[in-house]
């Protein structure tokens, strides 16, 4: 039957009121011991009372009680659309202006990518990366335990290394060296890429 929800019943009582819903296969009785039952269609499905709401519409006559000036006051740049006056406090000094500077932007500043020694560890252990040579940047992202090297690799100490590990990065933490060195590997870090340095 079109429009009919399957499984499911709306039971009503003997004055026609719902008494509530059963699925398909069990039986609601009546006082007279007859079964009442009435299909639940899909138009029967309705969200609870006052939980959808209608937007306001603007400009659409007085009797709406938002129509005119649609809640906008009179006239001026605010009753304009497209207008957004941010920071703006009637020419009075606004508040970004009004507060001192603090810090700086270091243009020279690399953008390391960190990576910790569980990490590490992990590409390891699944056989992805080598360690029988150097690790550095290109065999991390190689490896695909990196996405990108961007500036160089900063390697932490979060985790454990239990390999022997030769890296070779542009900055390591105190912990990482310690960890790295105890599994009976190295450390060396790399000088600035020369495009940084020259800059």
């Amino acid at each position: 039957m079109p429009g009919v929800v399957p499984g499911i019943h709306v039971f009503a009582d003997a004055d026609g009121g719902s008494t509530g819903t059963r699925m398909a296969g069990r039986a609601s009785h009546d006082d007279n011991g007859e079964n009442r039952t009435k299909a639940m269609k899909l138009s029967d499905i309705a969200d609870n009372p006052g939980s959808r709401k209608n937007r306001m519409r603007v400009g659409r006559g007085i009797g709406s009680g938002k129509g005119k000036t649609a809640g906008r006051g009179v006239k001026g740049q605010k009753a304009r659309t497209g207008v957004a006056i941010k920071g703006f406090e009637g020419g009075q000094m606004p508040l970004h202006r009004r507060l001192p500077k603090r810090g700086f932007n270091n243009i020279f500043a690399l953008d390391l990518v960190e990576i910790n020694l569980d990490r590490v560890q992990q590409a390891i252990d699944a056989g992805k990366l080598d360690i029988s040579g150097v690790v550095n940047g290109e065999a991390l992202v190689k490896s695909g335990a990196l996405r990108r090297e961007r500036d160089g690799v900063r390697l932490l100490g979060r985790g454990e290394i239990k390999s022997k590990v030769t890296f070779e990065v542009h900055g390591a933490s105190k912990s990482a060296i310690e960890a790295v060195e105890k599994a009976g590997g190295s450390v060396k870090i790399l000088a600035p890429k020369k495009d940084d340095a020259a800059a």
